[in-house]
């Protein structure tokens, strides 16, 4: 494939190389791009991708950087920070938007930009990564089951694998907001692990709580979902820390205290999970969807691990953007690209069950 118009903005991240590497591999020529320039040009060496540096904060600046560019993959986060200023510029110069994100607010706030989206002709796809690809279309493979259901139960796990500094700092960002769960169309305030489940993803029952995931926003406008949990199977120690964060929100929100468990993420933490682990682990959603009158459908998809997953399914939807099948408004993966979407790429395994 030639030269393409596809921007890689935050490159240089460890989701970003990620995605670099899958984007060269698909025969992309991305332009990367980012803050640190020394960092962009770290990212390819010797492969000669143009590279276009530029803070979030340089409006002009990014504007310009968009120029000649069909679509951008938003790879920096914290996305409740870096989607506002990328999405506007974005907007403001018809370039389609995709991003990994699997912030809530982050969804919520597209969401509510669909007619200007529209109007501009740009298309808005946040959470093209393991967030919430998998999770979102097995909601839409169980709304294809059941129509009339409208209350999701979700449920995230994985064999092996890890999180990525970026992603650890983004959820310590948020230790101090508390939980969330979807009741009655609503997104309401739910202490983190004031739900727990037993969920069998192929392998045995594991434990899990309920979590703040991207699902809550993205089924509700993928399915109209009124009633949404969402469920991860953490080991024991996690789940026992999990369930006490809000006892210490206040004093955890602090800068002091977000400024050393930053330098902690840092210090002793690896970038992400090593390539063998990527290789070798892999990622697992459950769902159950049920009905006013008691019925319900379940169903587990399985997956590549994680990260590996976000690099593969966003670098897809880019070239799907690229290639003509980008559409007007905000979008969720399901409602773009169909249920079953997850299957046309390699890896990946979904079962229903009874």
């Amino acid at each position: 494939m030639k030269a393409t118009p596809l921007l890689i903005y935050g490159a240089y991240g460890y989701t970003g190389e990620l995605i670099v590497a899958e984007a060269l591999r698909r025969g992309l020529r991305p332009i990367l791009s980012g803050r640190n320039r020394r960092a962009l040009e770290r990212v390819a060496p010797g492969v000669g991708l143009e590279i276009r540096a530029v803070d979030l904060d340089d409006e002009s600046g990014l504007r310009k950087a968009l120029d000649g560019v069909t679509a951008v993959l938003h790879a920096a986060g914290p996305f409740t920070t870096t989607s506002k200023p990328m999405g506007r510029a974005c907007l403001e110069v018809g370039v389609h938007y995709l991003d990994i994100t699997g912030e809530i607010p982050v969804f919520e706030k597209l969401a509510a930009l669909d007619t200007r989206a529209r109007d501009r002709g740009v298309m808005l796809l946040p959470g093209t990564g393991f967030d919430v690809v998998p999770s979102d279309c097995l909601a839409a493979h169980l709304k294809r089951r059941l129509p009339s259901g409208t209350r999701l139960e979700l449920a995230i796990g994985s064999d092996g694998g890890g999180l990525s500094r970026g992603t650890t700092r983004t959820m310590l960002r948020h230790l101090g907001r508390g939980g969330i769960e979807r009741v009655a169309g609503h997104l309401v305030p739910a202490p983190v692990g004031s739900r727990r489940r037993t969920v069998d993803f192929g392998s045995g029952p594991r434990k899990a709580i309920s979590i703040p995931w991207g699902d809550l926003s993205t089924a509700y406008h993928s399915i109209g979902a009124s009633d949404i949990v969402v469920f991860a199977a953490y080991p024991a120690l996690m789940r026992e820390v999990a369930t006490r964060v809000h006892w210490f929100g206040p004093v955890l929100g602090t800068m002091p205290v977000q400024a050393a468990l930053h330098w902690a993420v840092g210090v002793f933490l690896p970038p992400g999970p090593s390539a063998e682990t990527r290789a070798t682990a892999r990622s697992h959603v459950w769902g159950r969807l049920s009905d006013a009158e008691g019925q319900s459908v379940s169903a587990r998809i399985a997956g590549p691990e994680g990260y590996a997953l976000t690099a593969v399914t966003a670098v897809d939807m880019a070239i799907r953007a690229l290639a003509g099948e980008a559409r007007p408004g905000f979008w969720t993966p399901s409602r773009l690209l169909g249920p079953d979407y997850p299957l046309s790429l390699p890896g990946f395994d979904r079962e229903d069950l009874s």
